[in-house]
């Protein structure tokens, strides 16, 4: 369920480009199918956008005419040192294998005393889309326990933690709450039935048992239009290459 509705990072997106220099050279890791890219050159910014993903990498450059889009690997952008006035990491951190090295790598291109942006979600207790797993524990397999290991980059401390022994200063972390936005039942449901989540739960109760869950468990987040509203906190932190 992390991708949300149409239109649920307009706020998210909103923040990051507040933390940018204006008409900076921004480098957008992870670009997915050009959402932020096209918001950032909206705001006057250039763009090169970069995703293991070539479909995704396509989609963008459809969207962004205006951009330059390649397949490229977070934890080695083939993109020269210091070359970039901004390096924004929107929702990759926690997708990405080793996430410190994908930070040494924004450390590595962007300007000194340039601009890094990162944003992860809240902590599960922060977010409403927690709500679906909720609505479908009875339908699925126990949930395993949390590995050990260091807390979740959701946890800003650990993020801190992270981005300082990448080589960058943090200058902020901030909050913004992203509602998420469903007309009606099927747009709220049909998501959940089609998601891997959904197709398990569905082993043991059928779409239409699947269906009956998720309207039974969401019905608190009910508007008095039909539609529901989830809101959900994502943090933004914005750091600094530090002139050496």
């Amino acid at each position: 369920m992390s991708d949300g509705p149409q239109g649920w990072g307009t706020p998210l997106y909103a923040r990051v480009l507040d933390a940018l220099p204006a008409g900076a050279t921004v480098l957008d890791v992870g670009c997915g199918a050009g959402e932020f890219a096209r918001a950032a050159v909206d705001r006057g910014h250039a763009v090169t956008g970069l995703d293991v993903d070539t479909g995704a990498v396509a989609a963008a450059a459809r969207r962004v005419p205006e951009g330059s889009f390649a397949v490229g690997d977070a934890h080695d952008l083939a993109v020269p040192a210091s070359s970039v006035d901004a390096v924004v990491l929107v929702q990759v951190l926690t997708h990405v294998a080793n996430p410190l090295a994908a930070l040494r790598e924004a450390a590595r291109v962007v300007r000194p005393s340039g601009t890094v942006v990162v944003t992860v979600w809240g902590r599960e207790e922060e977010c409403d889309v927690r709500a679906f797993g909720d609505a479908l524990v009875g339908l699925l397999p126990p949930r395993p326990p949390r590995p050990g290991g260091p807390p979740p980059l959701t946890e800003p401390d650990r993020l801190a933690k992270l981005v300082d022994m990448a080589g960058l200063r943090v200058d902020a972390v901030e909050e913004v709450v992203c509602p998420f936005d469903y007309a009606d039942d099927d747009e709220l449901a049909g998501p959940v039935i089609d998601s891997a989540m959904g197709r398990t739960a569905a082993r043991r109760a059928g779409p239409g048992g699947v269906r009956t869950a998720v309207l039974e468990g969401m019905a608190r987040f009910r508007q008095d239009d039909g539609g529901y509203r989830l809101e959900n906190l994502f943090r933004v932190l914005t750091a600094r290459r530090e002139r050496r």
